[in-house]
């Protein structure tokens, strides 16, 4: 439930999460540099130059829009959503949540620009609220408004995980499956080992549900051509039904003593993408992120490069929400929510009007916006938002300005 009080309303431009409930996301906090940037413009609004050419003067919130989109309305850089906000944090309790059916209203005066809910507007352009002392409530349910379209990340975040070498090699491993049975469906058993000084035991505190990870594709910086990590394919998952034992084999051993035989811990198909099969590995499935995707410029200078278009290695030019992979990640200060200028490289060529025909370098331009949804320690995953032409690997990221 959203309590307000009656006559007031709430309005706010950074978006819950993908997966936050609204009760949840009221606990999200913004940085301090967020904070001044917001103040900052609250106190003096944007320069009517800030906003977008075609900027509404009122404009209500739908069922579907996102805030990229409603960022994107009103000024002409849709990262810069501190200064939307800003341009109307007196309203503000909650800069996490906006909801369909709130309406936004732009005010012009004096070669600046302000943001509002939807009031009664006096003479002077100041808005007039009256306050009441009852309260009211009003069921919002879950139906704040995301960064993006959902469907466009929503799969991939529960799929492909960067690891090192060490780490998968470690993993526990499908051994055998019942009835040898080649490839594995939903609802079949497979036998799972793990290294032997840390076998899968079902035990307090110990995973038991897993995703299923094939092979590992280095990634690799395509500047110093060193590995930056390892990216697993995911096949599916599996429940731990009964952890690794030992029984007796049988027969003796070099002593004369009973040897003892390792039993594999069994597994539980649950879900599948590809069919699993024996030698894939098993990682624990982590704990369900709570996402906030906030659009913004980093606060430093980057200086990336595309690593791999995700899913392919026969696609040469990634287009517009294709996932790619670029080479900083939380080592580098590199967030959840970055936006980066996506560029294209200028051309090398001969000034043939130089008599000593001399090669230049063109500048690279700008073709496009990035961004950052899922970071790792050295790599990271982004979401290509806005593209001229092709990405493709080696091309250049940097801090939109």
């Amino acid at each position: 439930m959203k309590y307000m009080m009656a006559g007031v309303g709430t309005w706010a431009v950074v978006s819950a999460s993908l997966l936050v409930p609204a009760v949840q996301a009221q606990n999200l906090t913004v940085t301090p540099a967020q904070q001044a940037t917001a103040s900052q413009v609250a106190h003096n609004g944007v320069a009517l130059s800030d906003l977008a050419p075609n900027a509404p003067d009122r404009y209500t919130v739908k069922s579907g829009d996102t805030l990229w989109a409603i960022s994107g309305l009103f000024l002409t850089t849709p990262w810069r959503w501190p200064e939307l906000w800003g341009m109307n944090q007196q309203e503000v309790r909650n800069p996490h949540l906006i909801y369909p059916g709130q309406e936004l209203l732009l005010i012009k005066k004096d070669g600046r620009a302000m943001l509002s809910t939807a009031a009664k507007i006096g003479t002077d352009g100041l808005r007039t609220v009256r306050l009441s002392p009852r309260t009211r409530s009003e069921s919002l349910g879950d139906n704040s408004l995301p960064t993006l379209q959902t469907h466009l990340i929503e799969p991939f975040l529960a799929e492909p995980l960067v690891v090192n070498e060490t780490a998968l090699a470690l993993a526990p491993r499908i051994v055998a499956t019942q009835e040898d049975h080649i490839m594995l469906s939903r609802g079949d058993r497979a036998y799972v080992r793990g290294p032997v000084q840390t076998p899968l035991l079902d035990a307090p505190g110990q995973p038991h549900v897993f995703r299923v990870m094939r092979k590992a594709t280095p990634l690799k910086d395509p500047i110093t051509q060193e590995i930056l990590g390892y990216e697993t394919q995911y096949v599916g998952k599996v429940a731990l039904v009964k952890g690794e034992s030992q029984q007796m084999s049988g027969r003796l051993d070099s002593d004369g003593k009973q040897a003892m035989a390792p039993v594999p811990a069994s597994v539980d198909v649950q879900s599948i993408k590809e069919e699993i099969s024996v030698g894939d590995r098993l990682l624990p499935e982590p704990d369900r992120e709570l996402l906030n995707f906030v659009p913004r410029a980093p606060s430093q200078n980057v200086d990336a490069r595309i690593v791999s278009v995700y899913g392919s290695t026969t696609i040469a030019n990634a287009a517009q929400y294709q996932i790619v992979v670029i080479n900083k990640g939380t080592k580098d200060g590199i967030e959840r929510g970055h936006v980066l200028s996506l560029l294209s490289a200028g051309a090398s060529m001969v000034d043939t009007t130089d008599d000593a025909k001399t090669r230049i370098q063109l500048p690279d331009e700008q073709n496009g916006l990035l961004m950052v949804f899922r970071p790792f320690e050295r790599v990271s995953y982004g979401l290509i938002l806005q593209i001229k032409t092709g990405v493709k690997v080696g091309d250049r990221l940097t801090t939109p300005h």
